[in-house]
């Protein structure tokens, strides 16, 4: 199978998984469910790639493991921490409030872009399945990366998670562990992820286009779907403590706070 036919099933089979799942937000009106499909969406369609496709054999496996296991680590965190059981997050919230009788239709058109971004954080994938060399130490410098990766963001999501259950932090900034360093140290990991696409795509004919993983989710994180967002919440919500902690804090590279002018 060529890359062009492999992304083509890939976008169908994403375009009816999300009409699927666009009909089960119209009757839980919430459509928080597009992120866990998004990020399963992506791990399922490394697998798929690495099933069609005919580089070695070796390197299809660790990008099926790999990308498989990130993505079924956000989704079930997504799945459980913002969908099930919870109100729906403030940004759809949001829209839906924008766009009024008219929801129904935009969130249809929304679902389906949310396809089509899938496919386009899938295509780094293509090269390493389809590169035919052996695995070396490159990969195994990529192995590292995904690993440091996974596990800062696993560590960063557990430690604001224990932080939001304590009852006494309501309405409080969380400032603990790498959250101390970083406003977003799990945005930060998740884009040191995307480089380890790039070392196991380093062989490739085409391994500049692994570098479209890190290069576009440093764009949606600071300029779409991000940062920007988040942050504008939690001034909402949390007012002049998050303003202190923007101004001595790391907005996305973890590094030592600023000490506060009295």
């Amino acid at each position: 199978m060529s890359p062009g036919q492999a992304i083509l099933i890939g976008w169908a089979v994403m375009a009816l998984t999300m009409l699927a799942f666009y009909f089960i937000q119209r009757r839980t009106r919430n459509a928080g469910i597009v992120d866990f499909v998004w990020a399963a969406g992506i791990g399922g369609l490394a697998v798929f790639y690495a099933v069609a496709a005919s580089g070695d054999v070796g390197r299809r496996v660790l990008l099926a493991v790999l990308a498989g296991t990130w993505s079924m680590r956000l989704a079930v965190y997504l799945l459980f921490d913002r969908i099930l059981g919870k109100p729906e997050d403030g940004r759809y919230q949001m829209l839906r409030q924008n766009w009024g009788d008219r929801a129904s239709v935009f969130f249809l058109g929304f679902f389906q872009i949310q396809a089509l971004w899938a496919i386009m954080f899938s295509i780094p994938f293509l090269p390493v399945v389809y590169s035919k060399g052996a695995l070396g130490w490159v990969d195994a410098l990529g192995f590292g990366i995904w690993l440091t990766a996974v596990t800062g963001e696993t560590l960063a999501d557990r430690q604001l998670a224990r932080f939001r259950a304590d009852p006494q932090n309501k309405g409080k900034t969380c400032q603990v562990g790498l959250w101390r360093y970083s406003r977003h140290p799990n945005y930060f990991f998740e884009w040191i992820h995307w480089f380890a696409y790039v070392c196991l795509g380093f062989g490739s004919s085409y391994r500049w286009v692994t570098f479209l993983g890190p290069i576009v989710m440093l764009l949606f994180l600071y300029k779409v779907t991000g940062i920007p967002y988040t942050e504008k919440r939690a001034l909402q919500t949390r007012g002049e403590d998050y303003r202190r902690y923007q101004q001595r804090t790391s907005a996305f590279i973890p590094w030592f706070p600023k000490r506060e002018i009295s």
